[in-house]
């Protein structure tokens, strides 16, 4: 029997947050591996474990996979959280895709110069409730269905509900108009596996504060 699946990573959120939901949701155990020093990082370099020299990585059924949408793709696929067919799958890597665009803007946000901080929350809440958020909500009114895909959980109401957490803790008030999210949040965070991920003592990483970020930067050399 295969062991549990091996997220290398630092301890904190970055671009391996996605893969840690979903693995949750499709209610997989995982084994963290933190880099605690740029030498961590060093060593999984050297001994030929990162194809491009970067993280995440995570040990899976025999391979060391590499590059993030690769990592979701696959645990997706295994898991049947990837749609019934090539069309749904279409779509869902598009709703995806959308959702990366804002993620990315929050991702980057403890990066923003001081200065500059005011204008990027700023671009983010107006394209939260102007482009993404609507468009979600228009997803789910068209087909008057409890999940945005083919009417089955997928990949995308995962992602979207982890945006929907992310979007909150920047301001919860941007979810107000949006009656079909908040009912989608509330369906998908009440699924028992889920549910089991939000309780405090998960492996759900916390915001990034200074810390983390200074603990990030000697890691990742930026």
């Amino acid at each position: 029997m295969a062991g549990k699946p091996k997220l290398h990573y630092f301890n904190g959120r970055g671009r391996m947050e996605s893969i840690r939901w979903l693995l949750a949701a499709a209610g997989v155990e995982f084994e963290e591996k933190f880099l605690e020093s740029a030498e961590d990082l060093d060593r999984l370099r050297n001994d030929g474990s990162l194809m491009f020299q970067q993280v995440p990585m995570v040990e899976i059924d025999g391979m060391k996979l590499v590059q993030t949408r690769a990592i979701l793709n696959y645990i997706a696929s295994k898991y049947n959280l990837y749609g019934k067919d090539v069309k749904e799958r279409a779509l869902i890597d598009m709703y995806i895709e959308g959702m990366t665009d804002l993620n990315e803007m929050i991702l980057l946000l403890p990066l923003t110069p001081p200065d500059q901080k005011d204008a990027k929350v700023a671009l983010i809440k107006e394209r939260t409730t102007n482009r993404y958020f609507p468009a979600f909500e228009k997803v789910l009114k068209s087909h008057g269905q409890d999940y945005l895909v083919g009417n089955r959980l997928s990949r995308a109401d995962i992602q979207l509900v982890e945006l929907l957490y992310e979007v909150e803790e920047v301001d919860p008030s941007l979810i107000a108009n949006f009656p079909l999210l908040k009912a989608l949040k509330t369906r998908i965070s009440n699924l028992p596996a889920v549910k089991k991920f939000l309780q405090p003592g998960s492996q759900r990483k916390p915001p990034i504060d200074a810390k983390k970020l200074e603990e990030a930067k000697k890691i990742f050399k930026f």
